[in-house]
Parts: structure tokens; C-alpha cells; sequence
């Protein structure tokens, strides 16, 4: 049976390159970057030589890039940091209603603390509007926070235009960009953005290595106490064999990007426009233009995301209904029902993305069996059993 692997925007994986860059790091070379002996100092250049390559991806300083365990982390360390240091100015926050699950839940943890937030609603392609967020900040606001590109729907957000406009109020502003780095270009300068997030595994680096650029400057409070590792700002030993594996994969995300983007494209519209032609009642979820090169996602009426899973995966085929870290809570996206999608069809959700190695085959083989399994799941829904009855009337 032929494998198909569509989930990449939970995970990409490992560049043979990335692995052979790690491998001594794993083995022989183990020393500490906070020892001063010749191993420490062996493994600290190694770091630094890593921290220069992610830099140079993302337009940033060498001295602007702090390493964390995740995107997650990543998020928690800006939305926390960034606010707390704040917060003699106030303690009113904004950011868009698609946010990712680590950047809501963020706020919510400082909510407690007595701050407040202010939810900014998109359109239905999942679009932000900047002079929503002009009027969302208060006197009191502190922090701004708006995605870059949803894993989810796979909407750009207009983040240049929100940077003018939360510098015209002096407002930091934080961008999400996990599932944009090393997929489309990505410049701090150009964006404007105070603060950055990003993953070494959606540009085929290893799993548990992100970091966040933090804008020469700007405020921020360590989320992790302890050691004077990452300048002060992240305590805690490094994952050198992880920060090497991403600085190699920076690297290769630098100098392959336009070839990437293209080839991932053309795969993509090909899904996107081939998909509704073979399955009635399909619908494209986030903007068509203004999306992520390698992702395609669909609501598919009358029956849920998580059966369309199991069955695709027992024909060998690997998608999402969702985000990864909630695609196990079986309830609709707050992305999705953001954007005015009713309940029920949210419920129908399916994520495909692509890598550079996905094939045209790979795409048509889905086309081909898509459509029996939706034809057989609907046979069996009660909603779509309504629906023929209603139709015949």
C-alpha cells in the first residue's frame, strides 16, 4: 500500500543533513557551553555558530535570538515576558481570535495575574484586520500579539501593516511565525515585530528546538530561572545536539527557500483545485492567495475529521483535522468557528501538508481515494441522511 505523508505542518522531517550535523553532538562531543575547558568551549562555538545561521534566516542579530525547547515555549516566554516587564505601563493585552493554543492560554495564565485582553475577530478567510487592532489598544495596553501564518487555515496575516500601527502607539508587538519560518521569507526588520517566534521542526530541524527573537531594546522577564544561559534571559543546560540540527537546518531553509516555495505551490493548488471537482459539499477554509505554499485545508459537510483520519490512515494516507496540539480534544477549532464556520461543518475539518518531497503521485493518489471514503462515512451520517430527505421534498 502506498504511504502518503500530509501532516507535515505538525512536523517536518529530519534533513539528512540536520542529522549528520547533530550526530557528534549526540555522541562524542557532549560538553557543557557553560564549561570552560576545551569540550564547554567546543560545544559553545557550536552554539554560537548555530545562532549566527538562525539569525541570518530571519534578518535578526546574532545578540536577538534566544533559544527555548519549542514554538510553545517560545510563545509563553514573549506573552509572559514581554507583558510582565511591562507592566508599570499597564495591563491590557490584544491578539486575534486565531491565535494558537499556547499564545491563548498564555493570556489566560496572566489574566489571573489581573491583566486583560482584548480579542480581535477576523474575516472569513481568517484575515485580521489592522484597524481593528488601531482600535483594540487602550492607553493601557501593553503588548500586542498576532499570528503570522495560521497552521491551521493557512492565512498570511497583514503583520507589516499591525507593526506600523503598533508602533504609532508605542506597542510591542509579538508575532506567532512557527508555521512561516522557513516556508516563506521572513524578515524581523521588514515585518516590524518586536518579537518573534519560531520551530525548528516545520523547516526540517529537530523537534523540542525553537527560539524567539527578541528585538534589541525591547523589555522582557526570563520565563525560566536558574543559570545565566542565554544571556539571562532562558535559564537551564542547552540542547546543543537540538541548536546545532536547527542551525543547520536555518541554513538550508535560507539557501532553498525560493526553490521550496515554488515546487510546494504548484502541489498545493493542485490539491486545492482538484479536491471540490471530485467531492461535493467541500469547502476551502482560509484565504486562497494569501496562504502558506505547502497547506491546503478543506471542512467537509456531514461527518467529522477525526473518522476521515482513521480512515485515510488505513489506506496509508497521513492528514489533520486541525492543530496538533488540539487535534485529540474532538471539538471544533476555535480558528474555524472564529471565522464564522458553523459548528457542525467545523467538525468536518482536514488539514494537508506538504515538504519538498511530495509528489504529484502522492497528490493524486489522494484524489483517488478521498472521494469513496466520504461517500462511504456519509452513508452512515444522520446529518447527511437529513440532508437527502430535505433535498427530495
Amino acid at each position: 500500500m502506498r504511504q502518503v505523508y500530509l501532516d507535515h505542518i505538525a512536523a517536518t522531517p529530519l534533513d539528512p543533513q540536520v542529522l549528520e550535523a547533530m550526530l557528534p553532538f549526540l555522541r562524542d562531543k557532549f560538553g557543557n557551553p557553560q564549561s570552560l575547558h576545551s569540550a564547554g568551549q567546543e560545544a559553545l562555538v557550536a552554539l554560537e555558530e548555530a545562532r549566527s545561521r538562525l539569525a541570518g534566516l530571519i534578518g535578526a542579530e546574532d545578540s536577538e535570538v534566544f533559544f527555548t525547547s519549542s514554538g510553545s515555549e517560545a510563545n509563553n516566554f514573549a506573552l509572559k515576558g514581554m507583558a510582565l516587564a511591562r507592566r508599570d505601563k499597564g495591563n491590557h493585552l490584544v491578539l486575534s481570535a486565531v491565535e494558537h493554543q499556547s499564545v491563548l492560554h498564555s493570556v489566560k495564565s496572566l489574566e489571573k495575574l489581573g491583566f486583560s485582553s482584548t480579542l480581535v475577530p477576523v474575516d472569513k478567510y481568517g484575515l485580521v484586520d489592522p484597524e481593528a487592532v488601531r482600535r483594540a489598544i487602550q492607553k493601557e495596553t501593553v503588548l500586542v500579539s498576532v499570528i503570522l501564518a495560521s497552521n491551521e487555515v493557512g492565512t498570511v496575516e497583514p503583520v507589516i501593516e499591525i507593526a506600523r500601527i503598533c508602533r504609532a502607539a508605542g506597542v510591542p508587538l509579538h508575532t506567532d511565525a512557527v508555521a512561516a519560518v522557513g516556508n516563506i521569507p521572513v524578515d524581523v526588520k521588514e515585518l516590524g515585530v518586536d518579537a518573534l517566534s519560531l520551530a525548528a521542526d516545520q523547516f526540517y530541524g529537530p523537534k523540542g528546538s525553537g527560539a524567539l527573537f527578541v528585538k534589541k531594546g525591547a523589555r522582557i522577564l526570563p520565563l525560566i530561572d536558574g543559570g545565566i544561559q542565554e544571556g539571562g534571559r532562558r535559564a537551564g543546560t542547552e540542547n546543543v545536539a537540538g541548536i546545532v540540527g536547527m542551525g543547520k537546518a536555518a541554513e538550508l531553509a535560507r539557501a532553498r527557500l525560493s526553490e521550496r516555495q515554488e515546487g510546494m505551490k504548484t502541489l498545493r493548488d493542485r490539491l486545492i483545485d482538484r479536491l471540490p471537482q471530485r467531492v461535493d459539499r467541500v469547502y476551502l477554509t482560509g484565504h486562497r492567495e494569501r496562504r502558506l505554499p505547502h497547506h491546503a485545508s478543506f471542512c467537509i459537510e456531514f461527518i467529522e475529521g477525526e473518522a476521515m483520519l482513521l480512515n485515510l490512515d488505513m489506506k496509508g494516507i497521513a492528514v489533520s483535522s486541525g492543530s496538533a496540539c488540539t487535534s485529540r480534544a474532538l471539538k471544533a477549532s476555535h480558528v474555524l468557528l472564529a471565522m464564522g464556520i458553523d459548528h457542525a461543518l467545523a467538525q468536518g475539518s482536514l488539514v494537508f501538508s506538504l515538504v519538498d518531497s511530495t509528489t504529484a503521485e502522492d497528490i493524486d493518489y489522494l484524489l483517488d481515494v478521498i472521494p469513496p471514503v466520504i461517500d462511504r462515512l456519509r452513508k452512515m451520517s444522520p446529518l447527511y441522511t437529513k440532508f437527502l430527505e430535505e433535498s427530495q421534498k
